[in-house]
């Protein structure tokens, strides 16, 4: 289950062969981290903060959503 929570990038678990494609838990989860994976990208390239072997709309409205959530969770 910890796996399903990965961050994206080349060494993805979406990216081995007969994965299946990240869907709408994995994108909010995604937007959710996505300060902080963004910080570490900018030194490991081997991390991204979107995930690119999604299932489309699913995966773009998590990954919307949470990063909404993060970042109005930051305000007073």
């Amino acid at each position: 289950m910890c796996n399903s929570f990965s961050v994206a990038g080349p060494n993805s678990k979406y990216k081995l062969p007969n994965a299946y494609s990240a869907v709408f838990l994995t994108g909010l989860w995604h937007g959710l981290i996505l300060p902080i994976t963004f910080l570490i990208s900018l030194f490991n390239p081997d991390i991204r903060i979107y995930e690119t072997n999604n299932n489309g709309v699913d995966y773009d409205f998590g990954f919307l959503l949470g990063i909404l959530s993060t970042f109005a969770s930051t305000r007073n």
